[in-house]
């Protein structure tokens, strides 16, 4: 969510000397390939791994050739490229950090100034295309990101959390105002919950203990017994996520993130993180119950009944799983709130929860 360009940049024409020809030293030399002389790169910029790109378009979908894109940061001596007759630009060798990209107005086009834009070490990212208005004759017209673009730049972020770079945590948003996610958007994010590595391993763990005190006993023992453990719990986490954090979220139009509170009392706190258990923010903004998590938490217990061992199977079943997972998401808020975000690197630092 990279193509690679090239970048134009003017040559310097070398002409005929009638004098004597200066020595190699004193010979201006064209500016090599992929590196555009301009006063903004006075100060050489600390090299890094990560780069960005993207396209100019108008909103014709026509790329926008020459615009002037300038990408800059806190400490980091902004840069400064034009983009290439297709539109497309890119910024190599970047430090991991948080970027201010604007694009300046010109005759014919508004201007640009996106969200901050927080890149990790060997990230490659490439921007949804930037779309920029016919500029007013009378007056100069600012154009900024569409609310589907913030979404997008502030979903790609939330999928490379990883506390202690390691554990995922997707589903914690340190921005307490971002952007509604799409339907589409709200899929991505659970399906790469469930499918994310550290996920399958977790599940491992919970059969191996399920197995080790013989729960379920109709599943048996051996390696038989552990692969249905390990597929029933496997289903338990893929339904509950899947109907509570995907399907009802987009037709009930709820989010399913968790909003960190980082302010107030730790008591409030507390409840503030229990709460957001059976408390939802709906795509408006407005606080409603979270119907999504709660009945997606029953509804998958109520399809566990179709592959859990007989004598385990019930309304005992489906109303103790469902309990259980809403139970469980309580305490993972708990956690979100008090201790991930410490532990999760990259986060930006103004990025602090509720104002």
């Amino acid at each position: 969510m990279v193509c690679l360009f090239t970048i134009a940049y003017p040559i310097h024409r070398l002409t005929a000397q009638t004098t004597p020809a200066p020595s190699v030293a004193a010979v201006e030399l064209p500016d090599a390939p992929g590196f555009q002389s301009s006063s903004s790169f006075a100060d050489p910029a600390p090299l890094g791994t990560a780069s960005l790109s993207g396209i100019v378009v108008d909103t014709t979908g026509a790329a926008v050739a020459g615009a002037r894109i300038t990408l800059a940061a806190a400490g980091f001596p902004a840069r400064t490229t034009v983009a290439d007759i297709s539109g497309a630009f890119i910024f190599r060798d970047l430090p991991a950090g948080s970027f201010q990209l604007t694009i300046l107005p010109t005759a014919s086009m508004g201007s640009f100034a996106a969200p901050a834009i927080h890149l990790l070490s060997n990230e490659q990212r490439q921007l949804p295309n930037i779309v920029l208005s016919i500029a007013s004759t009378s007056s100069n017209v600012e154009v900024t990101a569409s609310q589907s673009q913030v979404a997008a730049a502030q979903l790609h972020e939330e999928l490379h959390q990883r506390a202690l770079g390691v554990f995922p945590n997707f589903y914690s948003s340190y921005i307490w105002n971002a952007a509604p996610l799409s339907s589409k958007q709200k899929y991505i994010l659970a399906l790469r919950s469930t499918t994310d590595p550290v996920n399958f391993l977790a599940t491992g763990i919970i059969a191996g203990v399920e197995q080790a005190k013989n729960i379920y006993p109709g599943y048996g023992q051996g390696a038989q017994g552990y692969a249905k453990r390990y597929g029933a719990a496997y289903a338990d986490d893929f339904d509950a996520r899947m109907i509570g954090s995907a399907v009802l979220p987009s037709l009930l139009h709820q989010d399913p993130r968790y909003f960190y509170k980082g302010s107030g009392t730790v008591r409030s706190r507390i409840l503030y993180a229990i709460k957001s258990a059976v408390i939802t923010r709906g795509d408006n903004g407005q606080l409603q119950p979270n119907y999504s998590y709660v009945l997606g938490s029953f509804a998958s217990g109520a399809i566990a009944n179709a592959y859990y061992p007989a004598a385990s199977r019930g309304a005992g079943l489906t109303i103790g799983n469902g309990f259980l997972n809403i139970a469980g998401h309580a305490a993972d808020d708990l956690v979100r709130e008090f201790v991930l975000r410490r532990l999760t690197p990259g986060v930006p630092a103004d990025e602090t929860g509720q104002p």
